[in-house]
């Protein structure tokens, strides 16, 4: 698969209190949001905390386009990247992902 990727990561988290699972959810967003413009072929990240509160939601959606597949592959083992999954531990109780091309249109 050639041409830019999208990746898609939704997380719930932990948390006993409001308070904590706040928390949670900002470690998250500013540990991802600081590897912009430190990896090689990211050429997006954006990560948006839940408003909704409602049961089934997630916590926290990290957006992310990559110039290719191998953008993407690379990221999975880049040291920053491994970084930020250390600081987070078993902050995370639940991971969904979703990965697909980005297709160009003619508009």
């Amino acid at each position: 698969m050639s041409g830019p990727i999208r990746h898609i990561v939704m997380w719930r988290l932990r948390g006993e209190t409001q308070e904590e699972r706040s928390a949670a959810r900002i470690k998250v967003k500013t540990l991802f949001e600081g590897l912009k413009g430190r990896i090689d072929g990211l050429t997006h990240i954006e990560v948006g905390m839940d408003v909704s509160a409602v049961d089934y939601a997630c916590d926290v959606v990290l957006f992310s386009e990559f110039t290719d597949q191998a953008a993407l592959s690379a990221y999975a083992n880049h040291p920053e990247h491994l970084r930020v999954r250390e600081a987070l531990g078993d902050l995370r109780i639940g991971r969904f992902q979703v990965d697909y091309p980005i297709k160009e249109t003619g508009a």
